[in-house]
């Protein structure tokens, strides 16, 4: 059986799977998650936040016909045939964007030998639980920055298809790096395991680079992912080592901007970070190394740090209690203390910053504890909602249909008790998820999902 094959069953396993899985539904038992809503829907907020212009609206309908918002006021009429949901008690704001998730893999501590183990199809799985995870968290929407053997690009496929429930993706298949870095697989004797090329996003000079964007795009790549510098859970790199060169990013950004396509760059040193914005990348993932003239350089060119701030804590952590391997404990004590600097200088400099959090470093579904630590780094709890929200949606260049609540773009909604703008820790206990007009989770307990096919 090909490998795509593969994917596809191991994904419509997961379906009937998930259609088994007893919930929490109370008294919404005759409610499903379904692509088939014909009704318009009225949702009643309480309090609405407006991430485009940075205020708190009350009172307000928002009327959403099939996938899309229609109006949004205090007084817009509510057609007789519409189903109403009262978030009346609640705080509705825009579903949420994590730009930095590895959705088909589980915490690994710096360890790789579990690939050894895995059959075709595994990561697959796994990522069919952790999309679930991540969704009914109140994430509608992900960028996908690394996994194996298409594994991402097939689950996004069965989202969209709607064979399980999980968030919008926008993958990059295989990131791209050099041999022996940071994005190839370490420590190993020769014969133990294959060696790989631009096929698994391993490029060397310029050509190899150009043929692995242009391989990853071919097969499904939403985004392309770049190690522009070593990293901490890889074996035999030092993390803030410069890999790929000027020239090999330069083409890597050029080839894909043909194809339409923006680079998201791995990058923890300051030479590598300074390489990969003067090279024309969209973000900087990271960027645990700034100096001021990556941050003067990051505002010139528009670029965005996604500063993946619960990945530190996790890894520092791990190295503390002996969890992570020894190689990468050094390393994530060496650099942790950088990286928290370099977010309050980007902070305080006005550096464009979009949330992400690593997830797969640490189990899926925690992601809005990267609220709090983007607050104690100096932000303000609007800026760190519309970090994941508006700012998100304009690295993705989606803000034209994501990212805000407004007439014309996709229903994306999440409600929460309380105020996260004067508790962002609200944002971890996530009552209600809507993802283009469909219900997700309501009064606190996931709405049963029905399979499209």
């Amino acid at each position: 059986m090909k490998r795509p094959r593969a994917l596809a069953l191991t994904l419509t396993l997961v379906c009937v799977a998930q259609g088994l899985v007893e919930v929490p539904i109370g008294s919404r038992a005759t409610t499903y998650a379904s692509g088939n809503q014909q009704r318009p829907i009225a949702v009643r907020a309480g309090r609405l936040i407006d991430v485009k212009n940075g205020r708190v609206l009350e009172d307000v309908v928002i009327l959403i016909r099939g996938e899309r918002i229609e109006a949004v006021g205090r007084d817009v009429a509510i057609p007789a045939d519409a189903e109403v949901i009262d978030l009346s008690r609640h705080t509705v704001l825009p579903g949420l964007m994590d730009m930095h998730t590895h959705l088909t893999g589980d915490p690994s501590y710096g360890y790789s030998d579990h690939r050894l183990h895995e059959w075709p199809g595994y990561a697959a799985l796994v990522g069919a639980k952790n999309a679930r995870r991540t969704l009914l968290a109140g994430f509608t929407t992900v960028r996908n920055v690394g996994a194996d053997e298409w594994a991402d690009v097939a689950l996004r496929d069965a989202i969209r298809n709607g064979v399980i429930p999980g968030p919008r993706m926008y993958v990059s298949a295989h990131a791209i790096g050099i041999t022996g870095g940071h994005c190839d697989t370490n420590g190993y004797r020769p014969d133990a395991w294959p060696e790989p090329g631009i096929e698994r996003g391993i490029a060397n000079g310029v050509d190899e680079a150009i043929k692995a964007v242009r391989y990853q795009i071919k097969y499904g790549a939403d985004v392309i992912k770049i190690c522009a510098t070593g990293g901490v859970l890889s074996a035999g790199d030092a993390v803030g080592v410069s890999q790929l060169t000027f020239d090999e990013i330069r083409a890597i950004v050029h080839t894909a901007a043909m194809a339409e396509r923006r680079v998201a760059a791995h990058a923890h040193g300051t030479e590598g970070i300074k390489m990969a914005v003067r090279a024309g990348v969209a973000s900087i993932e990271h960027g645990s190394m700034l100096d001021d003239e990556a941050i003067r350089l990051m505002k010139e060119h528009g670029t965005y740090l996604v500063p993946t701030l619960m990945a530190f804590e996790t890894v520092v952590a791990g190295a503390k209690s002996g969890k992570l391997a020894p190689w990468s404990a050094k390393k994530a004590l060496e650099i942790e203390p950088h990286a928290r600097r370099s977010i309050q200088m980007a902070i305080r400099a006005g550096v464009n910053i979009a949330f992400g959090t690593d997830a797969g470093v640490f189990p899926h579904g925690e992601n809005a504890e990267e609220f709090r630590l983007l607050v104690q780094a100096g932000m303000t709890p609007m800026q760190a909602i519309q970090s994941a929200t508006l700012q998100a949606a304009r690295l993705l260049g989606v803000e034209r249909e994501l990212g805000t609540i407004e007439p014309g773009k996709l229903a994306d909604l999440i409600a929460v008790q309380g105020d996260p703008l004067q508790d962002i820790t609200r944002l971890k206990h996530v009552d209600f998820v809507m993802k283009g007009g469909v219900v997700y989770k309501r009064d606190g307990a996931e709405v049963p999902f029905v399979p499209a096919r």
